[in-house]
């Protein structure tokens, strides 16, 4: 299995998909950085700015404009949906763009310093009024999960059959990568001990709360973009930024601003874990495909070492 290529297309290509939706006038285009599935590009119109990606992925951008109406609906600052679509193979979807740069871009002092503002948001997203919807798992377009149970959930999305999806014939990297099944079979059982735990808990997980995905001026966060959007155990999004600020004290601080705020987190280390197997297993598959060696090691490392 060779690594996972995102779409490229020509700029006529892009400028005929602008037309379409804002007539003449874009400018600026320009790729973005990011979008480990998506071709991203950035564009001015009427001197305001843009967001367009391209997803060879079926159905890769629906949810998004549903989650986009949940979470600004909230209080959440993400990119107002503006137009979906599809050019030949690819569909598409333009946003809003949102001031400020990639968290990732500032130095490591810089981050950290945003760590009481990423842990507020963090608390927000993680009381995200879904009431309204059902279901566990991948948040389908009707705003749905797509699965009975966060149980339900786990074993569809570590099944051989796959077929369709990004991970279709994804045993084949048993052959082809550095992905050891063993080791993924261990994480597997693993994570299968801990879901009593984390199954009773359903909230709004981002899915891909970490710096690539949110936005700061080098003062504040100015919002959060992209995701893998589920219902499930919230801590899930902190299992995921603590794994890319392992150096900030990203889990005291949760612990203590919960504290301060009245928060009672019942099973928090248990579910801490069950969401860091949860998102590892998923993380070693994908760095094998994509041929990221260092992060499969330092993952295969971290969930090795972890007391369930």
């Amino acid at each position: 299995m060779t690594a996972y290529e995102k779409p490229s297309l020509a700029v006529s290509e892009i400028e005929a998909v602008l037309r379409k939706h804002f007539g003449p006038g874009a400018a600026e285009i320009k790729p973005l950085t990011g979008g480990n599935l998506s071709s991203v590009f950035s564009f001015v119109h009427e001197a305001k700015g843009y967001v367009v990606k391209f997803s060879d992925l079926e159905g890769a951008y629906q949810t998004e404009s549903f989650v986009s109406d949940l979470l600004s609906g909230q209080g959440i600052t993400f990119p107002k949906c503006l137009a979906l679509g599809k050019t030949g193979p690819l569909a598409y979807i333009i946003t809003e763009r949102m001031g400020g740069r990639n968290l990732a871009d500032y130095t490591v002092e810089q981050q950290a310093a945003h760590l009481p503002e990423l842990i507020s948001i963090l608390t927000k997203l993680a009381v995200v009024d879904v009431e309204s919807t059902n279901g566990y798992g991948w948040i389908g377009p009707d705003g749905n999960g797509t699965y009975a149970s966060w149980k339900d959930f786990v074993i569809s999305c570590n099944v051989e059959d796959q077929t369709g999806t990004f991970w279709e014939n994804w045993h084949d990297l048993y052959r082809t990568s550095y992905l050891e099944r063993d080791v993924y079979e261990e994480i597997y059982n693993r994570l299968m001990s801990c879901i009593s735990y984390n199954e009773p808990h359903r909230g709004f997980i981002h899915g891909d709360f970490h710096q690539w995905n949110i936005l700061s001026d080098g003062e504040c966060i100015t919002g959060i973009i992209d995701g893998n959007c589920m219902y499930g155990d919230p801590l899930v999004d902190l299992a995921i930024l603590d794994r890319h600020m392992p150096w900030s004290g990203v889990i005291k601080a949760y612990q203590d601003f919960q504290a301060k705020s009245g928060i009672t987190i019942p099973n928090f280390e248990t579910r801490l874990i069950g969401a860091y197997y949860f998102k590892g297993l998923d993380g070693l598959r994908f760095y094998a495909k994509m041929g990221w060696k260092d992060a499969y090691q330092g993952t295969r490392h971290f969930l090795l070492n972890l007391e369930s």
